[in-house]
């Protein structure tokens, strides 16, 4: 996460914790914990310095994981600069739709496109897409889209890979808020661990 230039802080470790200390100190968690909705959550943490619109957002879905917080995750959704350049990709025309848009129209939409293709979509055990899922999911068509199609351009003129994914054999713990209510079906093991709710 980018951090602002503070005098006498050396690294943004340093920066991370005082960050953390005027959260603390000044009630802006306080404030947070108690939002009565995830736009105002959001725009609470849009108030921090060096966080910008995107980060504010995923911080208010990570603080909506948690069992004090209750806010539906369909009331609103930030479209990352990922999403916006898989949008690109996906779109050649967005008829007057914002980003957001097509993300909930992508949402809104998505058992019926399937069901009209004869596709079975396997949701995550009853849970369906919510926006923050096909927000993530126009990111990643622009991830794998600059591997597989490097001609199609994107917003931005994204290129490089950041990281590429290598196997660990070592199983991974998953989990899911108790709040999803995600029921995972006994013998379902990924990478040989049991998925969890955390």
């Amino acid at each position: 996460m980018p951090m602002p230039n503070t005098p006498g802080v050396q690294s943004k470790h340093e920066a991370h914790l005082l960050l953390l200390a005027r959260l603390l100190s000044d009630g802006a968690l306080d404030r947070v914990c108690v939002a009565p909705t995830l736009r105002r959550t959001y725009e609470l943490l849009l108030e921090v310095p060096s966080f910008g619109s995107f980060l504010a957002f995923q911080f208010a879905i990570d603080i909506n994981y948690a069992p004090a917080v209750h806010h539906s995750e369909m009331e609103f959704v930030v479209a990352g600069p990922g999403a916006i350049s898989g949008i690109h990709k996906c779109f050649i025309d967005l008829d007057g739709l914002d980003y957001e848009d097509v993300v909930r129209y992508t949402c809104d939409r998505a058992d019926r496109e399937f069901s009209s293709r004869g596709l079975e979509f396997k949701n995550l055990w009853g849970r369906p897409l919510h926006l923050i899922d096909c927000q993530n999911v126009f990111c990643e068509v622009d991830k794998y889209a600059r591997v597989a199609h490097p001609e199609v351009p994107g917003a931005g003129r994204r290129t490089r890979i950041k990281r590429k994914y290598s196997l660990d054999p070592e199983p991974v713990s998953y989990g899911f808020p108790p709040k999803w209510s995600v029921s995972v079906p006994e013998g379902v093991r990924w990478n040989g661990a049991r998925p969890a709710a955390v």
